[in-house]
């Protein structure tokens, strides 16, 4: 996924703006990143994805699962996982896409 693909649905808060974060910032642990607009603290469901981005800015790891999927893919994910009741948008968050099955 590109810089400026949606990583946080529930508060539109995009790879770039965590990647600036993390640089800017310099976060101690992961959860600082919530402080990036509120990222992660919504249904829950980017929150292995803010720390992948955490831990590739700050360990310098490679490749990471973000590389592989495109922004339909993970938006079609996050659809999954919350239509699966693991979490709940708060008002205001991207809706989720029709169901196609």
């Amino acid at each position: 996924m590109d810089l400026d693909a949606k990583i946080c649905y529930c508060f539109h808060v995009t790879r770039r703006k965590l990647v600036n974060f993390v640089r800017r910032h310099k976060p101690r642990v992961v959860s600082q990143l919530s402080e990036c607009g509120g990222a992660g603290t919504g249904c829950g469901w980017c929150i292995p994805f803010i720390k992948q981005i955490y831990q590739q800015e700050c360990g310098g790891l490679a490749a990471d699962e973000l590389e592989n999927l495109t922004p339909e893919e993970y938006e079609r994910l996050r659809a999954q996982y919350v239509r699966a009741g693991k979490g709940k948008p708060p008002p205001g968050a991207t809706p989720l896409p029709e169901k196609t099955e």
